[in-house]
């Protein structure tokens, strides 16, 4: 059974930072592309970056680039998203997905975690 469960959200004041976590497990991590998607309260989701098996290309939407940063850990089955310079409109559900062979990382996905809350409020 593929899992994807999501930690490491909370609330945090604008300017911070949080890292999210994403662990795997039913599958051969290493061999998939993966993406962090977030959902903002009353909007649809937005994918936010993907990274490839090994780690070695990234992908950022233009809302986060240059704050955000994905990372991989193989050995770990384990997908990381460093979150810093934190906005209010970054608030929402944050998950991860496993990317389909080949396809998009922005829209093809067929595993998805049941995500992390991001609260950026002062």
């Amino acid at each position: 059974e593929v899992r994807l469960v999501e930690s490491g959200g909370g609330m945090v004041r604008p300017g911070g930072s949080l890292r999210l976590s994403c662990t795997a497990s039913g599958f051969t991590f290493s061999n998939y592309d993966m993406s962090w998607f977030r959902q903002a309260p009353g909007k649809g989701p937005e994918w936010v970056s993907g990274i490839n098996t090994r780690g070695l290309a990234t992908y950022y939407s233009a809302a986060v680039k240059g704050r955000f940063t994905v990372s991989r850990d193989n050995a770990q089955n384990t997908l990381y998203l460093q979150m810093n310079s934190l906005k209010p409109e970054d608030t929402g559900l944050y998950y991860c997905a496993r990317v389909m062979l080949g396809g998009d990382y922005e829209s093809e996905y067929e595993y998805r975690g049941q995500g992390t809350q991001v609260t950026v409020s002062s």
